[in-house]
C-alpha cells in the first residue's frame, strides 16, 4: 500500500490509497514540504489519462483537513498567465492583511499550457509565500498531459493540440525542431531545458483537498462515489455528469476546468475558471466560516510585470 502524508500532521491526515506500486516515487526525487508557504508535493500520477477504460482509483493523494484556517483563497486555472498570477497574489495578500491566523491559497490545477509563460508560473508556485500563508497546489489535466509527453514525446501526442507548444516555448523549446529529433534525443533535449524541480512538482501534486464542508478539485466529482475513491480521470476531466447531479449534502465543491466569463455559483459548487488565457481575467474565491464566498478577480495589466 502507498500512504501519502499531508503537509501538517496536526491538520491533515494520511489517506490510504490503492495497492498499485508507487513507481513514481522511485523515478522522481520527492520535494515534499511541510512548512507554511511552501508548495505541497505528494503522491504520484497515472501514466495514461485518455481512452475509454474503466476508471481506476487515483495514484495521487486525496488530502483531508480536520480544521479550517481563518481564510481559504481558491485560485482558478492560470494557464501560463504569469502577470495575472502576480496581480492576483497582490490582491490576495492585501485582502488578507487584517487576518492574523493561518490562510491557505489552494490552486485548482492547470498551471501550464495555452498562455505564454508556463515555466514562469511554475517558478512562482515554487517560491515561498509570505508568513501566515500555506500553499496547496492540486493537479489539473494539463499537468498530467504534460508529464505524459515528457515520458513519451510522440509526434502525435494529444498534448500538442492542447497548449503544449506554448509551454515548450516558455522553456526555450521549438516544437518543430524538437519533433524532428529521434525520440531518445527528444527526451534528452526536454530534460536539458525543463528543470527537474518543475517535473517533480507536477508529478507529485495531490488530486483533491477536503475540509469541513468543502472539497477542492480541478474538474469535479463523480456522483455517488466518496471523495477519497474518486478516479483521477473524473477529478481531472469530468463535466456534464458532475454538473447535472444533485448537490452533495452539506458539501460545497470548489473547482475549475470549465471556463466562463464570470465565476459560476450553482447548487453545491463554485467554479472559478474564468479562462485567463482567453479572457485576460484570473479569479479566486475567498471562503471563510463567517462570511459568504467572495470573489477576487484581476485583469490583464496595461504593462508587463
Amino acid at each position: 500500500m502507498c500512504i501519502r502524508w499531508s503537509i501538517s500532521a496536526s491538520k491533515f491526515r494520511p489517506i490510504l490509497l490503492s495497492s498499485s506500486p508507487c513507481w513514481q516515487q522511485a523515478r522522481h526525487r520527492q520535494s515534499i514540504s511541510r512548512q507554511a508557504g511552501k508548495p505541497l508535493a505528494i503522491g504520484g500520477f497515472l501514466r495514461s489519462i485518455l481512452g475509454g477504460r474503466t476508471p481506476t482509483p487515483s495514484a495521487r493523494a486525496h488530502l483531508s483537513a480536520t480544521d479550517l484556517p481563518a481564510a481559504i483563497y481558491a485560485v482558478g486555472d492560470i494557464h501560463g498567465c504569469l502577470p495575472l498570477l502576480h496581480l492576483l497574489h497582490e490582491q490576495i495578500f492585501a485582502d488578507a492583511a487584517g487576518i492574523a491566523d493561518e490562510k491557505w491559497i489552494v490552486y485548482l490545477g492547470d498551471y501550464v499550457d495555452r498562455g505564454p509563460n508556463s515555466a514562469g508560473v511554475l517558478d512562482a508556485l515554487l517560491a515561498p509565500l509570505p508568513t501566515g500563508f500555506r500553499r496547496i497546489a492540486l493537479a489539473g489535466n494539463h499537468e498530467v498531459m504534460m508529464l505524459n509527453f515528457l515520458d513519451h514525446p510522440a509526434r502525435n501526442a494529444s498534448w500538442l493540440q492542447f497548449g503544449g507548444p506554448e509551454t515548450l516555448a516558455s522553456y526555450g523549446l521549438d516544437v518543430k525542431s524538437l519533433l524532428a529529433l529521434p525520440e531518445r534525443q527528444r527526451i534528452a533535449h526536454l530534460q536539458s531545458h525543463i528543470p527537474e524541480e518543475h517535473v517533480d512538482f507536477l508529478a507529485t501534486l495531490p488530486l483533491t483537498l477536503s475540509a469541513p464542508g468543502l472539497v477542492f478539485v480541478h474538474a469535479g466529482l463523480r456522483p455517488g462515489i466518496a471523495v477519497a475513491a474518486q478516479a483521477e480521470d473524473d477529478a481531472l476531466w469530468i463535466r456534464n455528469d458532475f454538473f447535472s447531479a444533485p448537490p452533495r449534502h452539506d458539501l460545497l465543491v470548489v473547482h475549475g476546468h470549465t471556463p466562463a466569463k464570470d465565476p459560476v455559483v450553482a447548487p453545491g459548487r463554485i467554479c472559478v475558471d474564468t479562462g485567463a488565457f482567453a479572457t485576460g481575467l484570473l479569479t479566486a474565491v475567498k471562503i471563510t466560516a463567517a462570511e459568504p464566498p467572495h470573489f477576487i478577480s484581476v485583469a490583464v495589466p496595461t504593462s508587463p510585470l
